[in-house]
């Protein structure tokens, strides 16, 4: 398939399409016709010598001075080496990936005034797996995440670094390799390239989609933990969540009792308690806010991924240019800062859970730390250890980063979103978060077993049943004591992989 780009309907998914699986995109011919028509207007500016922030002005503190027409092609070219400031390990490509189709998709607006070449430089690089080089570290997210974009578009001059086809090259060896003519940068096209939040609202993009899968795993996981307990399923029932009326809490009572259907626990064959601890049965409305709370960070950043995010805008049907800052990161990193501290909250409710499971007073008659000759043995006890370092570490992270300004650019830019760190902790949050569940996931397994070797075993939910099969592909269950970091990796590594979430939803249909 290929990605039509027009400047709206730009969705996660397809982020995610373009940024990790590599699929082509195209510019629409209306967007094409924008582009042209808006940068046929600025020419005209430009030769009339009306003042126009960043074509034919300095910028930040230097926004009042005034450059000739010579200096006017020259300040696109150092405005980008001055700016490709960043520091650190290199990008994840698909990070780099998913903030180029986003400045594609700005583009097609046709407000930014670039030439229509480097749009299609920036496409045909994404069509040929020219991936530029990126810094992680480096934006404040204000004025754009100007540092990594700069980076991309060194390529546009034929310099920097690039990935092609698993090497890294000088930009215009790569660029060469590929194909791709340098379009060289003209007035405005450097700050066209990289003024706007593209790469943390395609980092941004990224983690949502990826948010979503492990939301769905904690509630498989969770289950898998009721039925190992003998939970009551009765907080569970669909009216108890439509009283009340929150969707993200209708929507995860409502996988829970998917992924348990036609086991002996759902079907009330079994003699529970009462009312269970609130690690137990307050899941819907825990796991129910983080989906609550995605849905709206999603709105706001595909919000972001189909606006104008330039500095200034033209706009080319009133022959008129404005200067604003909607290259601001807030509106999206506010939101983000919410989607990270979210997963760090059910990933507690995930520990809190395991807990129950290692503890003899609480496990509903499962043997001390999930092993059947405790003393000599000490079972799962460690894992425990590891999932709450994680934890301090995840709540660590949860400081929200938009609060987190510091002035640059001699106050000039006295405020700016911090929301590169909002989106580069969300993913160390969302992997610890793979650990975390892993472990609950190994434990509940572990507690499965047991109830079926040492009881009279019982009917699981067919979702249960699924994924405690395919966790046994990869685990075996701790007969005997032995080292568990390579348990702990496998887990990880399969939470991370969806392969639980995969061969459960192909049993039972879509948790969504």
């Amino acid at each position: 398939m290929t990605l039509v780009v027009k400047g709206s309907g730009l969705t996660i998914e397809d982020v995610v399409r373009v940024a990790r699986n590599n699929e082509k995109v195209e510019l629409h011919p209306e967007a094409i016709n924008r582009i042209n028509a808006c940068r046929a207007m600025l020419e005209r500016k430009v030769e009339a010598h009306e003042i126009m922030y960043g074509v034919n002005t300095g910028i930040g503190e230097f926004s009042e001075v005034v450059l000739s027409d010579d200096q006017v092609k020259d300040f696109q070219k150092y405005l980008v080496y001055n700016h490709a400031a960043g520091i650190g390990d290199p990008m994840p490509l698909d990070h780099v990936r998913g903030a180029m189709v986003g400045r594609i998709n700005v583009h097609a607006h046709g407000n930014s005034g670039v030439r229509l070449e480097i749009t299609q430089t920036l496409v045909d690089m994404l069509n040929k797996g020219v991936t530029p080089y990126v810094c992680e570290k480096g934006s404040v997210g204000a004025c754009g995440d100007l540092a990594p974009m700069s980076q991309i578009a060194l390529l546009m001059m034929g310099e920097g670094k690039a990935y092609y086809q698993g090497e890294l090259l000088d930009g215009k060896v790569a660029m060469d390799k590929a194909g791709i003519p340098i379009p060289g940068l003209m007035a405005r096209d450097g700050l066209a390239t990289i003024n706007g939040s593209n790469v943390l609202t395609a980092m941004s993009a990224l983690f949502l989609f990826d948010a979503n899968n492990w939301l769905k795993q904690a509630e498989i996981a969770c289950t898998m933990t009721l039925e190992a307990l003998k939970a009551n399923l009765g907080p569970y029932n669909h009216k108890i969540h439509e009283i009340r009326g929150f969707k993200g809490a209708m929507r995860s009572a409502k996988a829970i009792r998917k992924v348990a259907a036609e086991g002996d626990l759902a079907e009330k064959r079994l003699k529970v308690k009462v009312q269970d601890a609130y690690s137990m049965r307050s899941t819907p409305q825990v796991i129910g806010a983080a989906h609550d709370a995605m849905a709206y960070a999603r709105s706001q950043v595909e919000i972001e991924l189909n606006g104008v995010g330039d500095n200034p805008i033209f706009f080319p049907d009133e022959n008129m240019q404005l200067s604003g800052a909607n290259f601001q990161g807030s509106p999206v990193s506010v939101p983000m800062d919410m989607a990270g501290y979210c997963i760090t909250m059910v990933s507690v409710l995930s520990e809190r859970r395991m807990n129950r499971l290692n503890n003899p007073a609480l496990s509903v008659g499962l043997p001390p730390f999930l092993t059947h000759n405790p003393g000599i043995f000490s079972g799962l006890m460690l894992s425990q250890y590891t999932a709450d370092m994680q934890i301090v570490e995840q709540r660590i992270l949860s400081m929200p980063a938009s609060i987190q300004s510091i002035p640059a650019a001699a106050d000039q830019e006295d405020f700016v979103s911090m929301g590169m760190n909002t989106a580069l902790k969300n993913f160390q949050i969302l992997d610890n978060a793979y650990g975390i569940l892993g472990i609950e996931f190994m434990a509940a397994s572990q507690a499965l077993d047991l109830r079926t070797r040492y009881e009279t075993p019982y009917m699981f939910g067919k979702g249960t049943q699924k994924a405690f099969e395919t966790i046994r592909k990869h685990v075996n269950y701790l007969d005997i004591d032995r080292p568990l970091y390579d348990d702990h990796n496998k887990m990880k590594a399969l939470v991370k992989s969806c392969e639980i979430l995969t061969e459960v939803e192909n049993a039972i249909g879509s948790l969504e």
